[in-house]
């Protein structure tokens, strides 16, 4: 797996570099802006590039921005996104043309090394990854003015947001300590309250997800 990190913070940048690496994992070059960070996708042609959110110069979507530019340079890339805050509209946008081979994570989840490297690989392989405290987040704040959402039971919200963070069916069992047709159950249901057509494909199931906390109906 080649990886490109682009951070512009210079400890967290070489201290992911420094963990990816014990964990043989081949880090081909770390970038501090993101035009540095283009010109390495570009020369280095990655199978996956770990992006912060805010970058220079203005530190607010630059991260996002030249994500999507690398996708489109080299599509197939995949993209995992650090983030120190929850930022709805970047959450959105990201996975706004597909959520394969996409993460957002905030950047606490990095000191959990083991879930970290989960998430990495996971995106590698061409899953989706949304850090649980995003979608509980994001829940929550649509909740509030959502009456469909209203209406999801505490279960179905946890089984919600672990569709969100791109987990099958049986991996949610497994999590929930409940059997596979109690999970399909909750599933049928949520998607009948969010009025969102069934989807057994993981990260079709998050691009719903993700457009229904948007607010797109389509």
């Amino acid at each position: 797996m080649r990886i490109v990190i682009a951070e512009d913070d210079p400890l967290l940048r070489e201290g992911l570099a420094l963990l990816l690496r014990a964990e043989d994992l081949d880090v081909v070059a770390t970038a501090g802006t993101p035009g540095e960070f283009l010109v390495a996708v570009d020369n280095h042609a990655p199978d996956v590039a770990i992006v912060d959110v805010r970058m220079p110069p203005t530190h607010t979507d630059e991260g996002i921005v030249a994500a999507v530019e690398a996708r489109r340079r080299r599509p197939g890339l995949a993209v995992l996104v650090l983030s120190a805050y929850v930022e709805q509209a970047f959450a959105t946008d990201l996975f706004s043309v597909g959520a394969a081979g996409l993460g957002y994570l905030l950047k606490e989840r990095v000191g959990r090394v083991e879930e970290f490297l989960a998430a990495l690989h996971r995106v590698a392989d061409g899953g989706s990854v949304i850090d649980p405290e995003v979608v509980a987040q994001l829940l929550a704040r649509n909740r509030r003015t959502d009456t469909a959402l209203s209406e999801l039971s505490p279960r179905e919200r946890e089984v919600l947001g672990l569709m969100a963070e791109g987990l099958g069916n049986s991996a949610i069992a497994e999590r929930l300590f409940v059997t596979d047709g109690a999970v399909h159950k909750h599933i049928r249901s949520i998607f009948s309250k969010l009025q969102l057509p069934p989807d057994d494909q993981a990260d079709r199931r998050v691009t719903a997800v993700l457009r229904y906390l948007n607010g797109d109906r389509r």
